[in-house]
């Protein structure tokens, strides 16, 4: 603002002092053109006298008021400079950008920006643009480099998943292997049928311990699943069969609804799994009966839908229980989500499920029923004969 003002001021006193003697040579010629005549007409050398006081006094007069219209002339200028050109064009641009700065250094991205309307179409207006495009760029990488850096620690998890899931299966497989030789020479020496089927039922268990454990290598090796058309009554069948070992499951109704002809596509161990996943949670969640209260029931049921050109099918697991805690339901598939306190629930049921039900193709949710009760539905592709 000084400097302005004191450009102003000796542009003023320049203008004066080149004017003033313009102004002088122009009123003494005047003057001498009058003496002249004067002298020609003899005229007295008191009017002469006058005449020329007369002029001093003129000459005064006239630099008085060039001095009077040029001072106005400067004050106006700065009065409209500062009141109306410098705050529109120059104070308010420059204060919105120390605004944005400001903003900026206290990452408050809403007010870092300078809005469009604010940007004039001057110099100022286009250093305001670049810093902008300047700012849009710096948080376009910085997002980039968030993501990357998501991704790099899901990596690092999953490395070290795959490392301990090697492990665990590398110790499982020799008493899975002990297990599985008993059982089959108990199987040898035994001819009751109840005992026989006992045995073929942990036999089973035991195999599937031995299917889990080779999966748990496929998080440290690449593994393509073999997929293949798969009966869905089946699989329920067999995933409750594994369920029903829990003595709670004798006070349970479980209901099938599940077509015969329903078929998907998928890998029978690994949908095996995510059932006996479903299956367990829904048992789990019923309390057990008692005087006035009802009954727990299960229920598994599928339904046809269809999604562009491919068919798919739908399988519902219900339950009439508690249903899930309004503060859970939006996580349920997170790791470690779990309602349970005790020690046999560690949240990862449902994780490793949706895991599975995604490498399929398919995708599951969550959520309540109106009557009460939990609802969990898988979605895959139908096999289409």
């Amino acid at each position: 603002m000084v400097l302005h003002n004191l450009f102003f001021l000796v542009l003023t006193c320049a203008a004066y002092f080149s004017v003033i003697p313009l102004f002088e040579n122009l009123v003494s010629d005047a003057r001498g053109h009058e003496l002249a005549m004067l002298k020609q007409i003899s005229q007295p050398a008191a009017e002469l006298k006058l005449s020329e006081e007369a002029y001093a006094k003129a000459v005064a007069r006239a630099r008085f008021t060039l001095f009077l219209v040029l001072g106005s002339i400067y004050v106006l200028a700065v009065l409209l400079l500062e009141s109306a050109i410098m705050p529109l064009y120059v104070y308010r641009p420059l204060r919105r950008m120390l605004a944005a700065d400001a903003a900026t250094r206290a990452r408050d991205h809403e007010r870092e920006l300078i809005p469009p309307e604010d940007i004039l179409g001057d110099e100022i207006g286009q250093i305001m643009r670049s810093r902008n495009e300047t700012v849009a760029t710096l948080r376009r990488h910085e997002e980039e480099l968030a993501t990357a850096l998501r991704r790099l620690e899901d990596q690092d998890r999953l490395v070290s998943l795959g490392l301990l899931s090697a492990s665990v299966a590398h110790e499982l497989n020799t008493p899975l292997a002990v297990l599985n030789g008993s059982i089959e020479k108990l199987i040898e020496t035994t001819h009751d049928p109840h005992t026989l089927d006992r045995l073929a039922r942990m036999q089973r268990v035991a195999q599937r311990l031995r299917r889990i454990s080779e999966s748990l290598v496929d998080f440290s090796k690449v593994r393509k699943e073999r997929m293949e058309p798969v009966a869905v009554r089946p699989l329920i069948e067999e995933a409750w069969s594994l369920v029903a070992i829990d003595e709670k499951s004798s006070t349970v109704e479980f209901v099938t609804g599940v077509d015969a002809a329903d078929r998907v596509i998928g890998n029978s161990d690994r949908l095996v799994q995510v059932f006996v996943n479903l299956l367990r949670n829904a048992l789990n969640a019923l309390d057990s009966p008692s005087k006035g209260i009802q009954r727990g029931r299960i229920e598994v049921r599928t339904r046809r839908q269809a999604r562009g050109r491919q068919p798919w099918i739908a399988i519902t697991v219900e339950d009439n229980g508690p249903g899930i805690p309004a503060d859970v339901l939006p996580d349920i598939f997170d790791a470690f989500v779990s309602t349970r306190l005790d020690a046999r629930g560690t949240g990862l049921g449902l994780t490793v499920a949706e895991g599975i039900v995604t490498q399929h193709g398919g995708n599951i949710t969550a959520s309540n029923r109106p009557e009460g009760g939990a609802c969990l539905e898988v979605s895959l592709p139908a096999y289409n004969q």
